[in-house]
């Protein structure tokens, strides 16, 4: 497996084409890594910097998002989408303040017991932010494995194989330990998938790879289930969104009614979405039967 991702190649790649983005940079702590990490989940890299940046400028350590009410999170969330990902991140935010000397634990498995924090963001940030030798698996990564590795275009259903696989090409030293380049290895195969080998369109004539066993198998396609276009036009996910934009154009709770008029297409939908983001937390109601973000009600 080695040989078909020689550390050697990737990292002189990406040491041509890195990225400048801001959360790569050295004086950044683990707390502004994990925030980047948190809004770059099925969000597009040019629709975090600005968000980022305001973030970390408002909230520099987990305290300080610890004392900000939830709402108020939620509320500079905007856009990014999947807004438990802001709420999950302020819950974590308190155990931090609380429990951690307002820092990012380096341990893999102390991450994971934290609210909101599963296995790649763990690996992510003990990786990115501490400089560890642990595999980080995200779709890019999961992707340039299956083909130059397996030789296929597209990878299966994520699982513990993955890990595995990238773990055993990260670069190891002389002595048998792994290398120290070896955290830049995995920012290296994430920044190949993401700009190279990506999922519509790869760019094989700019690969650095030398012997990518897809393409030395004529690049055959994908012989799977085929795979889910994720549609967000009349979904249940826009009119979540739609409600929470009412709500975030506003510093007070709101009658019923203002909500209805944010999607009159399918009333049965609207209810639907507005009772899963009360389930959610997202949404909460006041005494009086008005609407609001979460901790913004005036009864609490």
């Amino acid at each position: 497996m080695r040989s078909s991702l020689p550390p050697r190649a990737i990292l002189g790649w990406f040491d041509v084409h890195e990225r400048d983005l801001p959360w790569r940079d050295p004086a950044c702590s683990a707390w502004h890594i994990l925030i980047s990490e948190i809004m770059l989940q099925q969000t597009p890299v040019s629709r975090v910097i600005d968000p980022w940046r305001e973030w970390v400028r408002r909230w520099p350590v987990p305290s300080a998002m610890a004392d900000t009410p939830a709402g108020e999170v939620l509320r500079a969330w905007g856009k990014l989408g999947y807004p438990r990902r802001a709420l999950r991140l302020h819950e974590c935010a308190k155990v931090l303040a609380r429990e951690h000397d307002d820092r990012v634990p380096a341990d893999v498995e102390t991450m994971l017991s934290l609210p909101g924090i599963g296995d790649y963001t763990a690996r992510a940030v003990a990786c990115f932010a501490y400089g560890q030798a642990v595999p980080v698996v995200d779709t890019n990564v999961r992707r340039v494995i299956a083909r130059a590795v397996h030789g296929r275009e597209q990878p299966g259903n994520p699982g513990r194989a993955d890990l595995a696989d990238a773990q055993a090409l990260l670069p190891r030293a002389s002595s048998g330990g792994y290398a120290p380049t070896a955290p830049r290895y995995s920012a290296a195969l994430m920044e190949l998938g993401a700009l190279v080998c990506t999922a519509r369109n790869p760019r094989c004539g700019d690969c650095p790879v030398p012997d990518c066993t897809w393409v030395r198998l004529g690049r055959p396609p994908h012989s799977g289930p085929p795979r889910k276009v994720q549609k967000f036009a009349g979904t249940d996910r826009q009119v979540r969104g739609l409600l929470l934009d009412v709500l975030r154009g506003t510093d007070a709770p709101v009658n019923r009614g203002r909500l209805d008029l944010a999607w009159t297409t399918d009333t049965a939908q609207r209810d639907r979405a507005l009772d899963s983001l009360l389930v959610d937390g997202l949404v909460e109601i006041t005494d009086d039967g008005r609407y609001c973000l979460a901790g913004e009600s005036p009864d609490r």
